[in-house]
């Protein structure tokens, strides 16, 4: 058995020992970074209050109904609490897993259409996209909605180039059924318009209805249906408010209105997605050319063939994802909210597209390992002004954080730098395993310089002051990252943001600053944590306690 680092005993794969090398370095940094206020704390607490109440049907935030997304993370990091305990690198698990398995997804695609070398250049690209990795390594929702959607995108893309009618077709439009099912679950409904709308460009493009005729609609609906829809029905039949919420508020009334406050210009996705494929643009650009004008992948001749014969024209997978990926830029840009992350679904597709066709060969690897390694420098250079000049120092934490992926991106380039006369697997794995390193090295140095990005050291610090049955409260704001530190939920007071809904829902939960300062003065043990300008508000105005931790934004403060 071939057990060499860069390549397996077959063609199309990767030994084992470099997946266990990029998977090492894609988690390396898992436990290190603190959660980061607010997503990364609110998908902690939402699966810990589901573990902890046994309520797996409608999710909690704060103790308050939380509609805005579908449960499949929380359940799935709930288990993962249930198993390992509540840690950093446990509520990571799950959408930082999958944002790892979008490498050998698009690796093993590439190779069984395109071949090995191809499919390397896809894996090299992905791995050394910055906003992929930086993204793919915070826990939102992204990481595991792009893995199932890129996963759905391309098990029919596959299906189409198999012969008409044939078993492996309907095994892998099923597929992409399912896992379309998973990406509805994981993020909403935004699948079936990205996909729908993809596939009638194509069909208008190609003039080719086939591929409508080949999707299964009945054995794939059925499965998709149940799939994603029991939790959409037993959680309408317990909340009948949910619907109009998720499916109005959260979707329609998300794309078509700025009521949700994330109004960017109709350009905000076009630098983030230059950041994204910067290291290989060159490549990018020659690539699609190609795809566009190309036809059917070059190892499926027979199908083609087979194609033909049946009348149908051969499907072209590579076009088909270029659409996709144009649609998603489109569909987000024309959304009266945009958030950065919206656009993370575009990258393992936009990978394959230039594994596939780029013809970068051996120079692919050391032009993006050369790009990559300067863009880190520029920005753990300016990482670094940037605290020296807001904060008047450099943390030691921060210099180190930087200095170690200003090296790691060096390796990269010097294993690159020997040229040879056909591409080897060594330069382009140590390449990814290189970027992926240098990019948590930066993250890591964002997390640590000031202003505070994380309710870590304050919850620390408070903790010594918290009893089993403390009352604890946030006064005029919510710091998403206490929760899961202290492992308890707040009263809220005089403060409403995400929240809003659940305590409509749950008016009972609510409570004016008078009413709290009238408790709170009443004596007894309990800690509150301040929004600074309230507490100095209420301090002025005779408020008895005494301060135990603060940081930027938040004063914790003792009744005892």
């Amino acid at each position: 058995m071939d057990t060499r680092l860069g390549q397996g005993r077959h063609g199309g794969r990767l030994g084992w020992r470099a997946w266990i090398l990029l998977a090492a370095a894609w988690f390396a940094t898992l436990q290190v970074r603190p959660l980061l206020d607010p997503d990364e704390g609110r998908y902690a607490e939402i699966p810990r209050e589901m573990l902890a109440s046994g309520d797996w049907i409608t999710p909690h935030f704060d103790g308050l109904k939380y509609f805005e997304k579908p449960p499949l993370q929380y359940w799935a990091t709930a288990v993962a609490y249930q198993a390992f305990g509540l840690t950093q690198w446990s509520s990571r698990l799950w959408d930082v897993g999958l944002a790892f398995a979008c490498l050998p997804l698009v690796f093993a695609w590439v190779a069984r259409l395109y071949g090995r070398d191809s499919a390397l250049l896809a894996l090299t690209a992905l791995a050394v996209s910055p906003f992929f990795v930086v993204v793919g390594h915070l826990n939102l929702l992204d990481g595991g909605f792009s893995f199932w959607l890129t996963a759905a995108v391309l098990a029919f893309t596959l299906a189409q180039t198999l012969p008409p009618a044939s078993a492996a077709e309907r095994r892998w439009m099923l597929t992409a059924w399912g896992a379309a099912a998973l990406a509805v679950l994981s993020k909403g409904i935004v699948v079936g318009v990205l996909a729908a709308a993809a596939l009638i460009l194509y069909a208008l493009s190609e003039r080719d209805t086939h591929t409508w005729r080949r999707l299964h609609p009945g054995a794939g609906l059925a499965l998709f249906t149940a799939v994603a829809a029991p939790w959409f029905v037993v959680v309408s039949l317990r909340n009948p408010s949910f619907p109009a919420f998720f499916f109005v508020h959260e979707h329609f009334t998300r794309f078509l209105t700025t009521v949700h406050q994330r109004v960017e210009p109709w350009w905000y996705f076009l630098p983030l997605l230059l950041l994204g494929v910067l290291p290989w643009v060159a490549p990018l650009v020659r690539a699609c050319r190609r795809a566009w004008a190309e036809g059917a992948p070059g190892t499926g001749a027979a199908v083609a063939g087979a194609a033909a014969g049946s009348g149908q024209p051969p499907f072209k997978p590579l076009k088909f994802l270029l659409m996709f990926a144009a649609v998603t830029l489109v569909f987000f840009s024309a959304s009266g909210s945009k958030l950065a992350p919206y656009i993370l679904p575009m990258l393992p597709v936009v990978a394959a597209v230039t594994g596939a066709r780029s013809g970068a060969g051996g120079e692919f690897a050391r032009h993006a390992a050369r790009i990559g390694a300067a863009m880190v420098l520029v920005i753990a250079a300016g990482l670094l002004v940037y605290s020296a000049r807001r904060n008047s120092y450099v943390p030691h934490q921060a210099l180190w954080w930087a200095l170690g992926g200003a090296l790691a991106a060096l390796v990269a380039v010097a294993a690159t730098l020997r040229r040879q006369p056909s591409m080897q697997i060594p330069a382009p794995l140590a390449t990814a395993v290189s970027a992926i390193l240098a990019w948590q090295c930066l993250l890591c140095a964002y997390t640590v310089i000031p202003p505070a990005r994380s309710a870590r050291d304050l919850a620390s610090a408070a903790r010594a002051f918290i009893g089993a049955r403390t009352p604890l409260y946030s006064v005029g704001q919510y710091r998403e990252t206490l929760s899961p530190y202290l492992g308890r939920t707040l009263q809220l007071v005089g403060y409403e943001g995400e929240l809003q809904f659940g305590l409509q829902e749950q008016p009972d939960q609510r409570m004016a600053l008078p009413q709290f300062a009238a408790r709170w003065s009443a004596g007894g043990d309990a800690v509150a944590f301040f929004d600074p300008g309230v507490w100095d508000e209420w301090r002025r105005q005779g408020l008895p306690g005494r301060v135990i931790a603060a940081d930027n934004y938040t004063v914790a403060v003792s009744r005892l």
